[in-house]
């Protein structure tokens, strides 16, 4: 039903397209962007473009009617992808991993945002899980305040890798690990287009040289 009522004017999965071709594939996602579908699916991958304003679809509402749905039943959305992968493993009994990858500014970090929100309400809850999950999204602020700076591109620019270990138990236990710190971002290197991380760089110039 869903294929069908958008299928007239574009695709909801770039597989569907009658075309593979580049010119395809770009005239799909501008007509999907232009009516603000910033989601679409190549098979089970999702692509996602930065709209770079706010959008209505991340709530609880949103949040519930992907839950437990079919992954292919809704609109592509983030929470798709993170429904999906979170049920795979329940069912498969095995780890699965979720890769996001992107240039500066396409928003990574919101994404990653946004399946950590969707794991701390679909999961089951206790007073002790809330604390943790609190904790949990609770760190991304403090990652971004030494480890982001401002690019032209992006204001909020993370510029380190970041992976993120979550697993889950009886206790819903969370590690959280951040690697690839990128030392050459530090200090006003505007002959990049890249200014200091927010709180590294005033650490560094303190430092004895």
């Amino acid at each position: 039903k869903y294929m069908a009522e958008n299928s007239e004017y574009h695709y909801y999965d770039f597989v569907l397209l009658d075309e593979t071709t580049e010119a395809a594939f770009l005239s799909n996602l501008k007509k999907r962007f232009s009516k603000d579908l910033i989601y679409t699916y190549i098979g089970t991958l999702l692509v996602s473009v930065n709209p770079y304003k706010e959008l209505d679809i991340y709530n609880m509402k949103q949040m519930d009617l992907y839950m437990g749905v079919n992954f292919f039943e809704l609109p592509p959305h983030i929470y798709a992808l993170a429904d999906n992968a979170y049920h795979t493993m329940l069912t498969e009994f095995n780890n699965h991993f979720i890769l996001i990858s992107g240039e500066s500014g396409a928003g990574k970090t919101e994404a990653s945002k946004k399946i950590l929100q969707y794991y701390a309400v679909s999961c089951p809850s206790t007073t002790l899980l809330n604390t943790v999950r609190d904790k949990m999204l609770m760190s991304n602020p403090v990652l971004e305040a030494f480890g982001n700076a401002k690019t032209l591109k992006n204001y909020n620019s993370s510029r380190f890798g970041k992976y993120m270990d979550i697993q889950f138990d009886s206790q819903f236990c969370i590690a959280l690990q951040s690697f690839i710190l990128c030392s050459t971002c530090l200090g006003p290197l505007q002959a990049f287009s890249t200014w200091g991380m927010f709180s590294l760089t005033p650490t560094v110039k303190a430092m004895p040289s």
